[in-house]
């Protein structure tokens, strides 16, 4: 009698202890789509709201314009910094996006449609070349939107790929009374940025010290005094056949 007691007490003991490994695993299985979701969901961008400005545009660049600036981290290192204007009402006119890629994944796409998703989210997407022009940071690539290149206010964008160390340049400019004036304003702002702290990124450093060197002294406004047939305000074209 003592043996099969004790044999009951064990076997009962044991299909407790499948019992319990049963309804934990059924807890883990509900809670599993929740932990899938939470590894796959992509990580996002988010704003830097206590970091120090690690850039700044000259003060007087865009007289009468409100300027606003903005810095984003992202999780595996990147990090953005923004610079907006705006006219009366509030109503944007230019804007700057300095890029320091981190470990993240760079889902630029085309540099045409990446600009045209940054001025218009919802709106056309489809952006032609429109020359270059040169800054103290090299050759920047310029584009228009497609049949809009004559209207009064049209918007031209502006994007510069850098290398080493990995820096980005984008953004766009609606300011100007034609194409010469706006790609003036752009170099101009372009030739104005000027680094406040690099923190450890000695090459960053070492970019804007380079770039310094190359600087021009600009007036906003003013058509660029070196434009030549591949700087020019348009397309260059080639003359006969190839």
């Amino acid at each position: 009698m003592d043996e099969v007691c004790g044999t009951l007490a064990r076997l009962c003991a044991y299909l407790m202890t499948l019992a319990l490994m049963a309804m934990g695993g059924i807890a883990l299985w509900q809670h599993l789509p929740d932990i899938t979701a939470m590894e796959t969901a992509p990580k996002a961008w988010s704003e830097a709201g206590r970091m120090a400005p690690a850039f700044a545009v000259g003060q007087f660049i865009f007289p009468g314009k409100i300027e606003t600036y903005e810095a984003f981290r992202h999780p595996e290192g990147g990090r953005k910094d923004v610079f907006r204007w705006s006219g009366l009402g509030g109503t944007p006119v230019a804007e700057l996006e300095i890029y320091r890629p981190g470990e993240e994944i760079d889902q630029v796409g085309s540099a045409a449609g990446y600009l045209a998703a940054r001025l218009d989210p919802a709106g056309v997407r489809e952006l032609e070349a429109a020359g270059i022009i040169d800054s103290k940071f090299g050759a920047v690539t310029l584009f228009r939107r497609i049949g809009g290149s004559e209207a009064t206010h049209a918007c031209l964008r502006f994007f510069k790929h850098v290398d080493e160390p990995k820096f980005r340049l984008s953004g766009w400019s609606c300011l100007g009374e034609d194409v010469p004036a706006r790609r003036a304003e752009i170099g101009c702002m372009l030739n104005r940025l000027i680094l406040l702290t690099a923190g450890n990124d000695t090459k960053l450093a070492e970019l804007f010290a380079r770039a310094e060197l190359r600087r021009s002294d600009c007036v906003s406004g003013a058509p660029p005094l070196s434009a030549d047939w591949v700087t020019r305000a348009d397309n260059p074209r080639l003359r006969g056949a190839l």
